[in-house]
C-alpha cells in the first residue's frame, strides 16, 4: 500500500512560497529520519518520476522523504508572496542562483521545526549542485550526512551557447534589462529573464562540478560533512565517464574516504528503467548510516 504525501508550503527568507511535498505514513511526525531531496531545473515529478519510489521505499522503512521543489522545478509556478501578499509567478524563468542559500534553509528550518532528530540532505541534478553551493558555505549542524544524486556539468550543458548569444545575455544585463525575457530560448530549451542565463553562464556559483580533474572544485574542496554520490552510468550530462565524473568529484572533498560512491549500471540521468534499484541503494545506504550511529538503531 502506498503511503501518504502531504504538500508542503515553505516560505523562503523573500517570501516566496515552495511547493515541496512530505511523504510519511501520518499527518504528525513518528519517524526520527528524514531525507530532504533538493529537486533541479524542470526536476518536477513528471520528468522525474523515480521521487515516487524513493519516498515510497523510506516510508516503508520508518523514514520521511521531502521532495524539496525550488524555485525553478517548473517553468512557472504561480503563487502568493508572504512578504508583500502580492501574487507572483516564479520558475525556470526567472530563477537567481543565489536563492539557493534559503531555499534550501528554508527545508531544513521545517524540517528542524517538525523535529528531526536525524535530517539528511540531497539534491538530484542541478540540485544536487545546490547542495555542493549550500555546504560549502555552511557547516550547517542540522544536515547529518548528503546525497549527490547525479550532480549537473553546467559547462557540457552550456556547451551549445553561441558567442552571439553569450554576447546579447551581457548586453541586456549591462543596459538595465536583466529582468526581461532574452529573444531566445536559453541552451535551447530554458525560456528566461536575462538575469538568470547571467547566473547560469557567468556567475560560476553552481557550475562546481567539472570532468577535468584540473577543474574549479573550490566548493567541494569546502565541504567537511560526509555523505553518498549516485550515478547512472549512462549519464549524458556528465560530458565523459559518468563514473570517473563522480569519482573525480569525490576525490576533491575532504571526506572522501568517508564517502559512498553509488553506481547505477545501464542509466541516465534520471534512471529510467532503474527507479526502484535508485530507492532501494538510497535507503540501504541510510541504514548503514544508521548501524553506524546508535541513535539511529531501532
Amino acid at each position: 500500500m502506498k503511503n501518504k504525501m502531504f504538500r508542503l508550503n515553505v516560505a523562503a527568507k523573500r517570501g516566496s512560497v515552495l511547493n515541496g511535498v512530505l511523504f510519511r505514513p501520518e499527518e504528525k511526525r513518528t519517524a526520527d529520519t528524514v531525507m530532504i531531496a533538493i529537486t533541479g531545473i524542470h526536476g518536477n515529478f513528471y520528468s522525474n518520476p523515480f521521487y515516487y519510489n524513493i519516498g515510497d521505499t523510506l516510508n516503508g522503512a520508518g523514514i520521511d522523504f521531502i521532495y524539496a521543489q525550488t524555485n525553478d522545478a517548473f517553468g512557472e509556478i504561480k503563487t502568493v508572496n508572504v512578504n508583500t501578499g502580492k501574487e507572483e509567478r516564479i520558475g525556470s524563468w526567472n530563477e537567481r542562483f543565489s536563492y539557493t542559500d534559503e531555499d534550501i534553509d528554508a527545508y531544513l528550518t521545517f524540517a528542524q521545526q517538525e523535529g528531526y532528530e536525524h535530517i539528511i540532505l540531497a539534491g538530484h541534478s542541478l540540485g544536487a549542485n545546490k547542495v555542493i553551493y549550500y555546504l560549502s558555505r555552511h557547516k550547517d549542524p542540522r544536515v547529518e550526512h548528503f546525497f549527490l544524486l547525479s550532480p549537473a556539468n553546467l559547462t557540457y550543458m552550456m556547451s551549445g551557447v553561441t558567442g552571439r548569444e553569450k554576447q546579447i545575455i551581457k548586453e541586456q544585463v549591462e543596459r538595465g534589462d536583466g529582468n526581461q525575457m532574452l529573444p531566445f530560448p536559453f541552451m535551447g530549451w530554458v525560456q528566461c529573464i536575462a538575469n538568470t542565463a547571467y547566473d547560469w553562464q557567468f556567475s560560476g556559483l553552481l557550475n562546481n562540478v567539472h570532468t577535468s580533474p584540473d577543474g574549479d572544485f573550490s566548493q567541494a574542496e569546502r565541504i567537511t560533512h560526509n555523505g553518498a554520490l549516485l550515478v547512472g552510468t549512462y549519464d549524458n550530462f556528465t560530458d565523459g565517464d559518468p563514473s570517473e565524473f563522480l569519482r573525480n568529484l569525490n576525490r576533491h572533498m575532504p571526506t572522501a574516504r568517508e564517502n559512498k560512491l553509488i553506481f547505477i549500471e545501464k542509466t541516465g540521468h534520471t534512471y529510467q528503467g532503474k527507479n526502484q534499484e535508485v530507492a532501494d541503494d538510497i535507503l540501504e545506504q541510510i541504514q548503514e548510516w544508521r548501524k553506524e550511529k546508535c541513535p539511529l538503531s531501532k
